[in-house]
């Protein structure tokens, strides 16, 4: 079974995610293509593809272009498999912003996705620009990584379990308190 794992990144901090997303589902066995949306070319290319896990970085409650664009142009191609989508957006503790912080309706609604998990993310400030920083310092948001990457690894998980039948894998709720940390841990 081949899985496209793809994710719209603005500083990398969400294309780790993606990473680390394929690296568990290769372990079930699958075999796994990360890459970013751009690379996907056209909808023929993932006629090969048996599912998708779709993701993106979250700014201002809104998912790049880039993944909206890929979700748009592959609209029919992602209906006709599993798709689950992700994520990384709210940043800080408690999460800013509070609440419902994505709008990803128009790619649920064409891509029909088995689940759409939301994760913390991560604001770097050595990543940033001039323009971001100051948007940041007006928004009072806080820098740090305040990615779980236990619960990233579980829900990764769960996709691969119910990808190749090997668990009754129902959608797993991130878990507080987890001291895992790191794509490597």
């Amino acid at each position: 079974m081949r899985v496209l794992v793809t994710a719209a990144s603005k500083h990398g901090s969400t294309a780790e995610m993606a990473e680390l997303i394929g690296s568990v589902l290769a372990g079930h066995g699958l075999e796994v293509r990360v890459s970013a949306p751009g690379d996907i070319a056209d909808t023929d290319e993932l006629d090969g593809y048996d599912a998708v896990v779709l993701g993106s970085a979250v700014y201002a409650g809104h998912w790049l272009g880039a993944a909206l664009r890929f979700a748009a142009r592959h609209a029919a191609a992602l209906a006709a498999r599993p798709v689950w989508l992700f994520s990384s957006g709210p940043i800080g503790d408690p999460p800013i912003p509070a609440g419902d912080a994505v709008d990803v309706a128009s790619v649920v609604a064409a891509a029909v996705p088995v689940e759409h998990r939301v994760f913390p993310g991560a604001m770097v400030r050595s990543r940033l620009g001039y323009a971001e920083r100051a948007l940041i310092a007006a928004l009072r948001a806080p820098y740090g990584d305040f990615r779980d990457w236990a619960a990233v690894r579980r829900w990764a998980h769960d996709i691969g379990a119910a990808l190749t039948g090997t668990a009754d894998a129902g959608p797993t709720p991130p878990q507080a308190g987890s001291t895992v940390s790191g794509p490597g841990a």
